[in-house]
């Protein structure tokens, strides 16, 4: 790490901006005020960045399927931009628009329906696909809470939102609800396995569970013909668990092509059918904050975090550079989303637990091995590449086979 980069101006500007504003304060406030400028920053730079990955995400497909997307929500026409009318500021404010209709939008409550969880399920959705943000590491000295445990503690409060799903479908006494509260529980569950085991190799490398640590240990580069960062995606373990955390991670956003759980056409929105105006809103920005926060789980995991990919741009504060790599992880889930079909859900099961599940856990085995084999130099260090990559090619040939055995591929016949 170069010390010159740690201390950049424009890398500790955001902190010297905190604590000028802290030191205005007495003492016993002041460790108050420093968290709750550190909540009110990270509610309000991923609360905008939610905002724009919406209309990001609806240009983007728009462009995909040969469409506008959203180009006309603009400034008022006091604007003081002389240009406002000539493009309207190409419908940057339309999230805010959409916000406003939802505010506004009715409450339809049910008469059958448990008022009290019917109120909560969305309020608690939305904290808990929050508490994520608070254990990444946005650069080098921007970590908002530095746990020793950061991955359980991640995990444990991703996993919670499991039952406020089942909330809003209890709570709304509606059978088509109810039903697609349990599908949406049994898609969550079957993929939460595959991508806590795609960590596990990161952790059995690295030896902690401390996000910052992680981050750390991808700090240095390799030598040679072509200097590569020693982040783990560039390992035959690493890469096999990111691909296996990828679709994993889709699965529990609720993402194309796993979206069952909300899918339009064949359930009234799920176990969002009772739900209207900014209930609704809610589950929908609690879905993008944890497809963020599962993204930004990735680059730290995978992707070496804030780090540069090479040393001459360490000079780039270290939080430009995770959030670079965020938006690219945000960009690639848009792009499958308006690239591949929806999955049937005997399709979605048995892609976890009969390719995803078996592939993960041989990636455990991997990693351990890329472990008792580090002190292999030479000659051997090929061997040790091969045999790493034949523990994840291999299986993943044969059970990529088993698969799809019986399941020929579609004959289409058209009228002559």
């Amino acid at each position: 790490m170069n010390p010159a980069a740690q201390n950049h101006f424009l890398e500790r500007a955001p902190l010297e901006l905190r604590d000028w504003f802290v030191n205005f304060f007495p003492d016993p406030l002041q460790w108050l005020v420093h968290h709750l400028i550190t909540i009110v920053a990270v509610l309000a730079i991923f609360g905008l960045f939610f905002a724009f990955t919406t209309v990001a995400e609806r240009k983007l497909l728009a462009r995909v399927q040969n469409r506008l997307g959203p180009n006309r929500a603009g400034l008022p026409k006091f604007s003081f931009l002389p240009w406002h009318l000539a493009h309207k500021l190409w419908g940057l404010t339309q999230p805010f628009a959409d916000a406003v209709k939802a505010i506004t939008k009715e409450d339809i409550v049910p008469a059958a329906a448990d008022k009290a969880l019917h109120f909560l399920a969305p309020v608690i959705v939305v904290a808990f696909s929050l508490m994520g943000f608070a254990v990444l590491p946005f650069g080098r000295q921007y970590l908002p809470v530095d746990l020793d445990a950061a991955l359980l503690y991640f995990f444990a409060a991703g996993s919670a939102t499991e039952l406020a799903i089942f909330m809003a479908g209890w709570s709304s006494r509606n059978k088509y609800s109810l039903l697609s509260a349990m599908r949406a529980l049994a898609q969550l569950i079957s993929y939460e396995l595959p991508l806590i085991l795609s960590v596990v190799p990161i952790v059995l490398v690295t030896g902690t569970l401390s996000t910052r640590a992680i981050v750390l240990q991808q700090g240095f580069w390799h030598p040679g013909f072509v200097t590569l960062p020693h982040w783990f995606v560039f390992t035959p373990w690493g890469f096999a668990g990111f691909i296996i955390f990828l679709i994993a991670a889709l699965a529990e956003s609720n993402r194309s092509p796993f979206d069952l759980p909300e899918a339009e056409s064949e359930l009234i929105a799920g176990h969002l059918t009772e739900y209207s105006g900014f209930k609704y809103a809610l589950f929908f920005m609690a879905e993008y904050f944890g497809l963020t926060a599962l993204s930004g789980l990735g680059v730290t995991l995978f992707l070496g975090g804030w780090q540069a990919p090479f040393p001459l741009l360490e000079v780039v504060p270290s939080y430009l550079w995770f959030m670079g790599k965020l938006i690219l992880m945000i960009v690639f889930f848009i792009w499958v989303r308006g690239t591949l079909l929806r999955l049937r859900i005997d399709q979605l099961t048995r892609l976890s637990w009969q390719f995803l599940v078996p592939l993960a856990l041989l990636n455990v085995g991997n990693a351990a091995f890329w472990v008792l084999s580090a002190h292999w130099a030479g000659p051997l260090q090929l061997v040790r590449w091969a045999l790493s990559l034949a523990i994840v090619i291999v299986p993943f040939v044969v059970m990529g086979r088993s698969l799809t055995a019986g399941y020929a591929p579609r004959t289409y016949r058209y009228a002559p």
